[in-house]
């Protein structure tokens, strides 16, 4: 309705703009302009209530405008990767939920590729890639200089199984080299560092995505990182690291596969402040 109000108050406030111009009689062509100007402030104002009800769709859209950063186009990559962003006004993928508990407390990031791949066909489950993904097995050790431990970017850092030893998780490198073991390299997109409009236009395209978020879906206060020296140098960690299968979204929500089965969505704007918190990590098959 406001889109409607919107394109005719513009209409009719450019009617009278145009029309008083031919108008001889000072008093008809001072009302017409005061016309043209009540239709404008009412399109102006239509227009508002409008960008503000859809704010969150409008975001997402800008990150795609005003992105000047080259997109490349990854080998094997079918050509509508590099197609205009469509916002839809809703998707939603079918994707398998597993339940990364009992088996793997620390598992998060093996049941989210294992939703991923076998929604793309793939017969493969959790446990088989908490035995293959990469493994950094530095040992961890607390000094007075600091905490010691593995690098996710590396492999897994310590124990999947158990909370009962210490352990955190893997991040996006070690995932799309696990998922190549599966589909091949040429399959595997791992977009991690782009525009968060780059996984709405994958899901666009029905293909869900992997993520590295945090189990709260939202922007972490900086009391909740912490720091330890790892063999590459010192990264900032938090606890509450966790990754999703992203299947989703519409105005306000984006919708996601949990291995821990606590939700199914999050506020767009949140997630997408989560998500870039913890590193832009993001991967998808072809």
């Amino acid at each position: 309705m406001h889109i409607v109000l919107f394109f005719v108050s513009c209409f009719l406030g450019l009617f009278f703009i145009l029309y008083s111009e031919k108008v001889s009689i000072k008093w008809v062509r001072k009302s017409f302009k005061i016309y043209s100007l009540g239709f404008m402030v009412t399109a102006l104002f239509a227009g508002y209530l409008y960008i503000n009800q859809h704010k969150a769709v409008f975001s997402t859209f800008s990150d795609k405008m005003f992105n000047t950063a080259t997109v490349t186009k990854a080998a094997g990559a079918p050509d509508t990767m590099l197609s205009p962003l469509t916002i839809r006004e809703s998707v939603r993928l079918s994707a398998p939920q597993i339940n990364q508990l009992p088996e793997l407390p620390r598992g998060c990031e093996v049941t989210s590729l294992a939703m991923l791949l076998q929604y793309s066909g793939i017969e493969v489950t959790k446990s088989e890639l908490a035995n293959q993904v990469p493994r950094d097995n530095t040992h961890y050790r607390k000094t007075k200089e600091g905490t010691f431990f593995g690098n996710p970017h590396k492999g897994f850092v310590g124990d999947m199984y158990s909370y009962n030893t210490p352990g955190y998780g893997v991040y996006h490198g070690p995932i799309a080299q696990l998922a190549a073991q599966y589909v091949g390299v040429e399959r595997v997109h791992d977009f991690s560092g782009e525009n968060f409009s780059q996984i709405i236009d994958q899901l666009n395209q029905n293909r869900p995505v992997w993520v590295i978020i945090n189990a709260e879906y939202r922007e972490l206060p900086e009391d909740q990182f912490t720091t330890w020296q790892t063999e590459d140098g010192p990264i900032q960690i938090t606890m509450k690291e966790h990754s999703v299968l992203v299947t989703g979204y519409d105005e306000k929500f984006i919708y996601f596969n949990d291995p821990l089965n606590r939700t199914d969505k999050a506020p767009i704007n949140d997630f997408k402040e989560a998500w870039i918190q913890m590193g832009k990590q993001a991967i998808t098959v072809f």
